[in-house]
């Protein structure tokens, strides 16, 4: 892959077909976390096949986007988006977006697919009438935190956990 144009790979809608490399990526995506850290889940036996048919079930959903990076046949990226509410019962709504998940293969990486994804996805919520969009990183993927500040991300709330251990364990809550 050392000539690579990223001009040649199509950002398209995901078809039906697109199902086995998508498992595929949503498996690396999910083990690239686990590698970074160990607090993070796993996947479930065949959690790339249940994914990837939620996914697929999704598709003709007007509030859902579900797009793949194609490189001559080749899926190397995907993301998953959807213009969401957030108890709207409770707060008052703007029109808001989530990003679910995204990833570009490894071979395929800072070579600007993540960026056109990334990208369209934004393009696509606009269109929605969509004036933000959220989205979750890992805290110990300095890669991914500087990818999202190129694109204006900032920290707007931060998720936080701290292991209970067992019930002889004791957390202690300090003073500070």
């Amino acid at each position: 892959m050392d000539r690579f144009d990223v001009d040649q790979v199509v950002i398209r809608p995901v078809t039906t077909a697109d199902a086995p490399a998508i498992a595929a990526l949503w498996a690396s995506l999910v083990a690239y976390h686990k590698a970074l850290d160990s607090a993070l889940p796993p996947a479930a036996p065949n959690g790339s096949g249940r994914y990837t048919k939620r996914l697929l079930q999704q598709l003709d959903d007007p509030y859902t986007c579900a797009l793949v990076a194609d490189d001559k046949g080749q899926i190397v990226g995907f993301i998953l988006g959807m213009v969401v509410d957030l108890l709207p019962d409770i707060f008052a709504q703007e029109p808001g977006g989530f990003l679910a998940d995204v990833f570009v293969d490894a071979p395929y990486r800072r070579r600007g697919i993540g960026k056109a994804l990334v990208e369209a996805l934004i393009d696509w919520l606009r269109r929605q009438n969509v004036t933000h969009f959220d989205w979750h990183v890992a805290a110990q993927n300095p890669d991914a935190l500087a990818f999202w500040r190129s694109f204006g991300g900032r920290e707007v709330m931060i998720r936080m956990r701290a292991s209970l251990g067992d019930e002889n364990d004791r957390i202690t809550v300090s003073n500070r």
